[in-house]
């Protein structure tokens, strides 16, 4: 996994405060793997419940993120049980590490 313990921890810090302590956030796609160089970061949140404003939220957590860890891609997915899932989430949640 290409991220550091303090990437981790503000990635983790950043999701509770804008989806609460019961969101789960995992890693996917190529930051995973060790032996490649650069690419974006691919999160996907889970929700157990509904979650008004998703995208508006999904948008500030980008934002934030971007701040306190420099200007960087990230690609956010945000899934709670409203949302229908499609190919990209079931990739997502099948092969992203929890952080």
């Amino acid at each position: 996994m290409r991220l550091t313990d303090t990437q981790i921890k503000t990635i983790k810090s950043a999701v509770e405060e804008l989806f609460g302590a019961q969101a789960q956030v995992r890693l996917f796609g190529s930051r995973l793997d060790d032996r490649i160089r650069g690419g974006d970061i691919d999160l996907i949140v889970t929700l157990p419940e509904p979650c008004t404003n998703r995208m508006e939220k999904e948008l500030r957590l980008a934002a934030r993120l971007q701040l306190r860890l420099g200007d960087q891609p990230f690609d956010i997915l945000v899934v709670d049980p409203d949302v229908v899932l499609n190919p990209v989430h079931d990739h997502a949640l099948a092969t992203g590490r929890p952080l």
